[in-house]
């Protein structure tokens, strides 16, 4: 049966939800009532609404931020990927011990691939594609997060509610156009558990989810929490048949990951035995910072004040009639709260997980409520909520998305580095550059090549000095140009022109991100 299935359409006066059986396994949900024919279109409109705002509040974000929330969205991804399409970029050190895969930057180097292919070669466009294919996953993933839980027993009007609660919420969309693991991994974790958890799943949708939560394995090694939990969640239904069909698919998708890393790597699983040695076994990770427990609810709390507690309170009432999935969200969040070093960017694949759990939550609201102007008005509600806290995105700062905190918590949360990224793009469309050095900040707070798109040598701030006449041109503090003249200037940060006809050649240039 199609896991979408709707209830039957019948009189929407007369009652449809008997009691649970007494043969019924624990924790079954209870028959659905039938949904109003004006109701089922309502929230097939609001899904509607919801997945247009929400594509073009992404979209926007897309095209009008230059700015870094951490190195890895660049450096484990458009950097690898810029250097396997154009043949160069810096080199990040998970990419010379091999703590990283190469599915990811592939993904991106697609994208770029097909930029190429349509004349995109500046920065501009191509960014501004890569940007907008994530922007357009997260819009998807949107439309998962419906799909999640209509399969979880949510009716189509309170499933567009909860959808919105990730489609339209502050913080998803400030992440969305990033070109980070967790975004390119989101999308087939959703889908996939939305095949794939259902009791009344055929073999081909479980065959299907399971494949899909082994490609989000692959783009992310973290999200092997939901496959343990998929076949977690068949073992304790008795699932035995469909839990060995399960373990199977994912088996298969564990070998082309290995197969993948030796083939790149030259070892079978190098990339997931590096990872999990520098992470797990070293905790090497702590030296970018720890947080205690209770980090993860504080920041989503202080993000989105109001719109978390609805979320979080939806997700709890719908814990009787959807245990398997509510287990699997817990299960990913706890594991992620356990561990000492934290970014808020980690939760993006279970942010999903917890709307579509709110979508059944309200669903349970929806069913105590009499008539259906008072199920309309409570689902119109929730989506009015989700997108004041989308409009207000822009107003993130990075204390707010947990970032900096001791640092600049006041400072935005957008367009952080944009400056010397925009000026990097400047930079590289003049003719005259044979060499560049970034002076104002640190390199791993660029965007490194794939802004600056030009092969010549790019220092960091620590490389040879001016006098060197290894580059022609300088980004520095605006009052810092010296003997040189300024060719361009954004915000306190000025592209300086030094007094050098040429570049002397540094035959000890390396291309290691420092």
């Amino acid at each position: 049966m199609d896991i979408t299935h709707r209830p039957p359409e019948v009189n929407p006066a007369v009652s449809t939800a008997p009691a649970t059986s007494p043969s019924s396994p624990p924790g079954a949900p209870t028959a659905a009532p039938t949904e109003a024919p004006f109701e089922r279109r309502l929230g097939q409109v609001l899904l509607g609404v919801v997945l247009l705002l929400g594509a073009a509040f992404r979209l926007h974000w897309a095209l009008h931020d230059d700015g870094i929330y951490w190195p890895d969205e660049v450096y484990q991804s458009l950097e690898p990927a810029h250097r396997l399409v154009y043949g160069y970029g810096l080199v990040a050190w998970e990419f010379v011990q091999g703590a990283r895969n190469w599915a990811l930057p592939a993904l991106v180097a697609g994208v770029l691939g097909l930029g190429r292919l349509l004349g995109l070669t500046d920065p501009a466009g191509y960014l501004g594609l890569v940007k907008g294919f994530f922007a357009l996953v997260g819009t998807a993933t949107a439309w998962a997060t419906w799909r999640l839980s209509r399969a979880a027993g949510a009716s189509t009007l309170a499933a567009s509610g909860g959808a919105a609660l990730f489609a339209l919420a502050s913080v998803p969309l400030y992440f969305a156009p990033r070109a980070m693991s967790e975004n390119a991994s989101v999308l087939p974790v959703v889908l996939g558990l939305a095949l794939a958890l259902p009791k009344d799943a055929s073999r081909r949708a479980l065959v299907a989810g399971a494949s899909l939560l082994g490609l989000a394995v692959l783009l992310r090694l973290q999200n092997g929490v939901f496959c343990a939990g998929l076949l977690g969640v068949l073992l304790a239904r008795r699932r035995w048949r469909e839990a060995a069909v399960a373990l199977g698919v994912l088996s298969g998708w564990a070998l082309a990951f290995g197969l993948l890393d030796k083939l790149t790597w030259g070892r079978w699983f190098h990339s997931a035995i590096v990872y999990l040695d520098f992470n797990v076994v070293q905790g090497k990770a702590a030296q970018w910072g720890t947080e205690p427990f209770g980090y993860y609810p504080r920041i989503l709390r202080t993000a989105m004040p109001v719109l978390s507690v609805v979320t979080g309170a939806l997700a709890l009432l719908a814990l009787p009639r959807a245990w398997g999935l509510s287990a699997l969200t817990a299960a990913f969040f706890l594991l992620h709260a356990l561990q000492p070093h934290k970014e808020l960017r980690f939760l993006v694949p279970v942010l999903p997980l917890f709307a579509a759990l709110a979508g059944v939550g309200l669903d349970s609201v929806l069913r105590a409520l009499r008539g259906g102007p008072a199920r309309a008005t409570a689902t119109v509600a929730v989506v009015a909520g989700a997108l004041l806290s989308g409009a207000g995105a822009g107003a993130l700062t990075f204390g707010e998305v947990g970032q900096y905190e001791h640092v600049r918590p006041k400072d935005s949360a957008w367009d952080d580095q944009g400056a010397v990224n925009r000026l990097l793009e400047a930079a590289g469309r003049r003719d005259d550059v044979c060499g560049l050095k970034v002076e104002a900040v640190h390199l791993a707070w660029t965007g490194g090549y794939s802004y600056f798109h030009r092969k010549v040598p790019l220092y960091p701030h620590t490389g040879p000095s001016r006098g060197t006449g290894q580059f022609s041109h300088v980004i520095t503090r605006t009052g810092n140009e010296g003997a040189g003249t300024t060719v361009a200037q954004d915000g306190p940060l000025s592209l300086v022109k030094l007094p050098v006809a040429g570049c002397v050649l540094d035959p000890g240039y390396s291309w290691r991100l420092p």
